[in-house]
């Protein structure tokens, strides 16, 4: 029975899945979930994944969510190669610790300077405090240096000589700050280069495929009035 993967490629894990599903040719079928609809809190998406969250993977009748979670599956069930999630010991610890830290780090920092520089302001037309972004994107640029001194340093790829799936879902974070027009690129010559090299070995043509919604998101439909109510709900958290 063919995978169900519901995505949608706005978000960042979203694309570290999709991508990683393509180039290792796992079957699947794409059931693209409308965030801007607010789709994800649908009665019928609740029924299939109470989290109301993307993405979510349903193979037969094993629903599984979060992205991580998802990506180890696919690594196990479909036995991709070894330097994705490595079999020994220390080489899978050094996935792990990265993909622990991104969730509160790079995710959460790259995640939230798209929402202060596009999403509130173009879609919400809700004014976003100076302070507040100056903040945000402070600790943008802390995580970017982490990125560099803990994890990079001298070595190709995030863990070592080879692309791991830390590699993928970091690179799929740095976008979403790119399409923010935000330049995470002043300064950090070794931030073009590490996603160059991460670019050529999953292939420009399906990066090109993958990057294009976010990278043209102001051009993205109006979002619902549900989702304007849950705004109004949550815009005291978010700002």
């Amino acid at each position: 029975m063919v995978l169900n993967l519901y995505l949608n490629l706005y978000s960042s894990s979203c694309r570290s899945l999709y991508i990683f599903a393509k180039l290792h040719v796992i079957s699947f079928d794409m059931i693209p979930v409308d965030l801007m609809k607010a789709e994800h809190h649908s009665k019928e998406f609740v029924q299939i994944s109470p989290l109301m969250k993307v993405p979510v993977m349903k193979d037969e009748d094993f629903v599984l969510g979060e992205s991580v979670a998802i990506m180890l599956y696919l690594c196990r069930r479909f036995k991709t190669p070894d330097h994705w999630y490595p079999d020994d010991a220390k080489g899978c610890a050094l996935v792990d610790e990265y993909l622990a830290w991104q969730h509160l780090n790079m995710k959460k920092h790259c995640t939230k300077v798209l929402w202060m520089k596009m999403m509130i302001p173009h879609f919400f037309r809700h004014s976003v405090p100076h302070e507040n972004l100056e903040e945000a994107t402070k600790d943008l640029n802390h995580s970017l240096d982490l990125l560099k001194d803990k994890f990079l340093r001298d070595k190709p790829f995030l863990t070592g000589d080879r692309i791991s799936l830390a590699d993928l879902m970091a690179l799929e974070d740095v976008v979403q700050a790119i399409s923010a027009d935000y330049n995470v690129f002043e300064n950090r010559p070794w931030l073009r280069e590490w996603q160059e090299k991460v670019e050529s070995i999953l292939g420009q043509e399906l990066c090109d495929e993958v990057h294009g919604p976010i990278l043209k998101l102001k051009e993205a439909p109006a979002i619902s009035s549900e989702m304007l109510n849950k705004f109004n709900v949550m815009k005291s958290e978010l700002l």
